[in-house]
């Protein structure tokens, strides 16, 4: 790696860092079995992803195996591939600029949802606390989206649903892949991890919810928005204030 490389990856070192820590939340976390998942971010400024190598184990991952791509997945300052799902995460990010980081996960519950083509509606406050609605599901892929360009393909399959639902992506940070498995996101790593733990949690809730009762209704939508609310917007209340948090760090 020459001078240059090595110079952008220290200028980069929060974001690889970020990745890397966050990747291994996810194993931490139960989220991942072997290596069956991934975690990137965006830095908007210079237009470089950070995402986890692929096929390396979770055991060994150190900040410099992780990868740096442009948004066209070109290498950049980087010795190893980078997850075969780059290119998903590539679509995401070009086409909703909020998005700042991207996870991908075979969790087990959340994949049956998926597995299932079944869409997750809002059954308690749980889910209200950080979806604000149904956890819909993508469309089912043809033969042609999966011999074309598959990853890129899967990822245009999320935009289209988000699109189509006209839902604004950080207020449904989470969706099932039709056969396939989840893929949350949010506007940091720290932030799309936490979401896609939530949403393993809420797809175990509600698979224990329709084994007690299967004609389970939805909460109703007042009661979603009142728990969405409370911790989402200009009116959100729920936790300290970032005034309330330094004052609490200077007087331990």
């Amino acid at each position: 790696m020459n001078s240059k490389q090595c110079a952008l990856r220290k200028q980069l070192k929060p974001l690889i860092d970020a990745v890397w820590r966050e990747n291994i939340r996810l194993k931490a976390a139960g989220l991942v079995t072997f290596t069956w998942g991934n975690v990137s971010a965006m830095d908007r400024a210079t237009g470089i992803v950070a995402i986890k190598p692929s096929g390396v184990d979770y055991k060994t991952l150190m900040p410099d195996d992780i990868v740096l791509t442009d948004l066209k997945g070109n290498l950049v300052a980087s010795r190893l591939q980078p997850s075969s799902d780059l290119p998903t995460h590539l679509v995401m990010y070009r086409a909703f600029p909020d998005i700042g980081a991207v996870v991908h996960t075979h969790s087990a519950y959340a994949t049956a949802f998926a597995q299932a083509c079944r869409p997750l509606p809002c059954l308690g406050t749980t889910h209200a606390d950080y979806f604000r609605g149904v956890i819909p599901v993508t469309d089912r892929m043809t033969q042609k989206d999966i011999q074309s360009n598959y990853e890129a393909r899967t990822g245009d399959m999320i935009v289209n649903k988000i699109r189509k639902l006209r839902v604004n992506p950080l207020e449904c940070p989470s969706i099932f892949v039709a056969n396939h498995a989840p893929f949350s996101w949010g506007p940091t790593a720290a932030k799309a991890v936490e979401n896609a733990i939530v949403l393993e949690e809420i797809c175990k809730m509600a698979w224990l919810t329709y084994a007690l009762n299967a004609k389970t209704r939805p909460v109703a939508s007042c009661l979603l928005e009142k728990h969405y609310r409370r911790k989402h917007g200009a009116g959100a209340y729920y936790g300290q204030s970032r005034c309330q948090r330094g004052q609490r760090a200077k007087h331990g």
